[in-house]
């Protein structure tokens, strides 16, 4: 079955969080995403209220900027969020926008280095193993979580590049993709993500998960298009979707088709009812997804 789930915006104040996680936890939805946009909502803390707010939706953030965080600091939050609620935190992590990582001075030289070498030190934490490293980013002497979560841990990363694709594949259990990747992409993704899952001899599963723009209601095509405008995207054929259920089912069901075992709806920026947003997705699409 093809997972859906739907993406809270952090263009919304924090306060309006609550409202959408136990929204999204009573109308079934599988899973509820946050972003860590500089600089808006941080995505840790902001997972963590609505894991607290909730009882069964699964929370993503999606995704974590590792220039910002050492790996140490990752490691203990993220093992803090699955222990506390086990089974429903879901992290992923990724290079960040560079510009963003620039303005505060944590611009790396080498993006894909940090990341890999971040991903393979934040994996043996969450394993309860005891690290020492000397990586050109990542250093760490002897150490060890106290409190690693009880079970194995499902690592995301985010990915758009040939490169950064193989990484997640070699390195990752999963990957993210932005709402910037239309069905052929996902297609084109899935082949680089295996590319690097060949290398390291990985044969367990790689859950990707694909963001989807999506409008509906009254003057939804105006809204995407608006929003395809905003970010330089008109021109791209197949990407986002308004209309009704039927119409959004049948753009999710494309994704699924090239690759996508979980598609996250993701809002206009200008969405004007975004509790209708949840329930349209749980009530109204989730039934004519298979």
């Amino acid at each position: 079955m093809t997972g859906l789930g739907v993406v809270f915006r952090p263009q919304l104040p924090p306060e309006r969080l609550r409202s959408i996680a136990r929204l999204a936890d009573d109308t079934g939805i599988e899973e509820l995403w946050l972003w860590e946009d500089c600089f808006l909502e941080g995505g840790i803390s902001t997972a963590a209220a609505a894991l607290a707010w909730s009882e069964r939706v699964r929370v993503g953030v999606g995704l974590l900027p590792v220039p910002l965080r050492n790996v140490a600091i990752t490691a203990m939050e993220a093992a803090t969020l699955h222990r506390l609620f086990p089974g429903r935190a879901m992290l992923g992590v990724g290079h960040g926008v560079q510009r963003w990582m620039a303005q505060v001075g944590a611009r790396a030289e080498s993006p894909m280095t940090l990341l890999s070498e971040h991903l393979a030190a934040l994996r043996a934490l969450l394993n309860g193993q005891r690290v020492t490293t000397e990586g050109r980013y990542v250093r760490l002497d002897d150490v060890a979580l106290d409190w690693p979560p009880q079970g194995p841990v499902e690592l995301l990363a985010g990915a758009t590049g040939p490169r950064t694709l193989r990484l997640s594949g070699e390195a990752a259990d999963g990957t993210i993709l932005t709402c910037q990747t239309p069905p052929q992409e996902v297609s084109r993704a899935r082949r680089l993500i295996d590319e690097g899952r060949a290398s390291a001899g990985r044969t367990d599963p790689h859950r990707i998960v694909v963001y989807l723009l999506t409008a509906t209601g009254p003057d939804a095509a105006a809204h995407l298009h608006a929003e395809l405008v905003s970010g330089g995207l008109e021109s791209v054929p197949n990407l986002g979707v308004a209309g009704d259920a039927a119409t959004v089912a049948k753009a999710v069901q494309l994704l699924a088709e090239s690759g996508a075992d979980t598609v996250v709806l993701q809002p206009t920026a200008d969405e004007p009812d975004p509790e209708g947003f949840v329930r349209f997705a749980a009530e109204q699409v989730r039934p004519l997804v298979p």
